[in-house]
């Protein structure tokens, strides 16, 4: 079987399950050739099957040894013309590796927004993991979110906010550097990107777990949060996805008050950019990344998924380097941000155009390698497999 990569504008279409196989195989070996380190032992990943959530469950059951129960919304093969998502493949290859290593990788393939997923997730550490969860990471990224109790289907959106926006982009399916502009949100948008990608979800979840009496005593929650910097505030930080980060922090609050009775925290986790699918569709942060990219590369600070969460959690969360800021985030997202680093990114974000944006003047090739890696493609050590479609029908998660 042949699997074939292509683009629609800036969304990835296709997937390579033999490379997704082998990208988890080559975050697996960067975490252990870190070594081990000591961490949390029972987690619960909400948004588990790439990029952020992905990176995380591998570093914490490779290096830490941890128990993973992972949640995520995939969608599995049907045909050759139909193969599913990458995240498919992505949680079963992860929990093929796990076992081996004799560590418990539960998969649930539901949608994390709905009670009944609380619940299934709920009943599963009463019955069968029968030991109490000492980490919660939230890590859900969505556009869509129905709500668990009316069943509504709430849509968010990505745009500014009382201004519009006009910046550089590139439209990567046509290889073409051009301006966009971006009008402002309604209030009506605003308000459904909060309700979809805030932390009203994270706290249903920590409510939900306190309850049912399965968070071990000093357990402790993430949430992954971006900030960024001057360069691309107008559009985020200060847009309808700003608005959305400053309600987990909300939230955050509301979470702590909850796990006070059993020494628990809610840390915000301001992470750095780095390739996620969402990397290609957010206005203008194509070209944010080509510059911050090249800068960060060339200073020998630049960070996959799996180098920044590993550094999270080996480093940071559990180790002996914790950096935070004024409001208790954890700030991982100080490399990135270095008045160095964004100066000589904004210095380079003016020079590229259309006829240098895809050249080794900026870090195009390495976003786009690594966005392709997201569907198993351009995957280092990848080598062709004999696989039929019945072969990928019979995976089990």
């Amino acid at each position: 079987m042949k699997f074939e990569h292509k683009m629609r504008g800036n969304v990835s279409l296709g997937v390579n399950p033999i490379g997704c196989k082998q990208e988890v195989k080559n975050q697996i070996n960067y975490v252990k050739e870190q070594g081990s380190y000591e961490g949390p032992k029972k987690v619960l990943i909400i948004g588990a099957s790439s990029s952020y959530g992905l990176a995380t469950r591998i570093s914490l059951a490779f290096g830490a040894g941890a128990d993973t129960i992972g949640v995520s919304f995939e969608k599995g093969p049907k045909s050759e013309k139909n193969l599913g998502t990458a995240g498919w493949y992505n949680n079963i290859y992860f929990k093929q590796a796990a076992e081996a290593e004799g560590l418990v990788a539960k998969n649930f393939v539901q949608d994390a927004f709905s009670h009944e997923t609380k619940q299934d997730v709920i009943n599963y550490i009463k019955n069968e993991l029968k030991d109490k969860i000492d980490l919660v990471v939230y890590s859900l990224a969505s556009g869509i979110r129905i709500d668990p109790d009316t069943g509504e289907r709430i849509n968010s959106v990505i745009k500014s906010i009382d201004q519009t926006v006009v910046g550089p982009n590139v439209n990567i399916q046509k290889q073409e550097f051009y301006e966009q502009v971006l009008e402002p949100a309604t209030e009506k948008e605003i308000a459904d990107t909060v309700n979809v990608m805030g932390g009203e979800d994270w706290l249903l979840w920590m409510e939900a777990l306190k309850e049912a009496d399965v968070l071990a005593e000093g357990a402790q929650t993430v949430n992954y949060s971006y900030l960024g910097s001057d360069l691309n505030k107008p559009y985020y930080g200060d847009g309808t996805l700003g608005q959305a980060k400053a309600d987990c922090e909300v939230k955050a609050a509301k979470i702590d008050d909850l796990l006070t009775d059993i020494n628990g925290r809610a840390t915000i986790v301001v992470a750095t950019a780095v390739t996620t699918k969402a990397s290609s569709v957010i206005p203008f942060f194509p070209v944010y990344c080509m510059g911050l990219y090249r800068v960060m590369e060339d200073n020998g600070t630049h960070e996959t998924p799996i180098m920044h969460q590993d550094r999270i959690y080996r480093d940071m969360l559990y180790g002996d380097k914790p950096e935070y800021d004024e409001k208790g985030r954890l700030r991982p997202d100080n490399w990135e941000l270095d008045p160095e680093v964004q100066s000589a990114t904004e210095a380079l974000i003016k020079k590229i155009n259309g006829d240098n944006f895809n050249s080794d003047l900026t870090g195009y090739g390495i976003f786009m390698k690594e966005y392709m890696n997201l569907s198993g493609f351009d995957v280092d050590g990848y080598e062709e497999e004999d696989i039929t479609i019945e072969d990928l029908l019979a995976l089990e998660y």
